[in-house]
């Protein structure tokens, strides 16, 4: 089994499972309402507004009629995700599972990012049982020494942003873009340098 990817996958899956929650916590809170859209504010636009917000009320989509069954689901599926993350990720079809659940994720209700950090982890899961081909090379080496950097700095950052954002909205608003671009390079080198390290040890 390989170590490193195992925790990249598990951290991640976790990192989706918590953040699931907390987008169906602000649906349910909207009651037995129907979206005017495909797309919505989490959190409400009555108590938010995304044009403000640094994290723009934490925009979802749903197939599901009104924000109490879709935050109900969302819930119920973040939980899910949360479990699998820790019980079931090294299993053979354990990377598949948190994929198909991710993307179950993404159309109930569960925002965009969560379901993408999901399915990256999952994508990391298929891994984790596959054996190795060839000879780790230059790259890979270095990627290697860089664990388990990038996953602590990616999980610091996620964590981080909610106080950063609380006391310091417009700072935080001012800079989403580069925060954006830092969260979908570090999600990939996360795992790859993990992988590197299972290669290398």
């Amino acid at each position: 089994m390989r170590k490193a990817t195992r925790i990249v996958a598990a951290s991640l899956g976790l990192l989706a499972g918590v953040a699931g929650l907390e987008h169906g916590y602000f649906e349910v809170l909207q009651g037995n309402v129907r979206p005017e859209g495909l797309m919505f504010p989490s959190w409400g636009a009555d108590v938010c507004d995304p044009a403000q917000a640094w994290h723009a009320c934490e925009p979802a989509m749903s197939i599901l009629p009104n924000f109490l069954l879709i935050g109900i689901l969302t819930m119920v599926l973040s939980l899910i995700v949360f479990v699998w993350s820790v019980v079931f990720i090294q299993r053979k079809h354990g990377g598949l599972g948190l994929i198909l659940i991710s993307v179950a994720l993404l159309l109930a209700g569960g925002g965009f990012f969560p379901p993408l950090i999901g399915i990256v982890g999952g994508a990391a899961g298929m891994k984790i049982n596959q054996p190795f081909q060839g000879r780790p090379g230059t790259v890979t080496r270095f990627a290697a020494k860089l664990w388990p950097w990038p996953l602590v700095l990616l999980v610091g950052w996620l964590l981080a942003q909610f106080p950063i954002g609380y006391f310091f909205n417009d700072a935080l608003k001012s800079v989403m873009g580069w925060a954006l671009l830092f969260i979908l390079t570090f999600l990939p080198l996360s795992v790859y340098t993990a992988y590197a390290h299972d290669a290398t040890h």
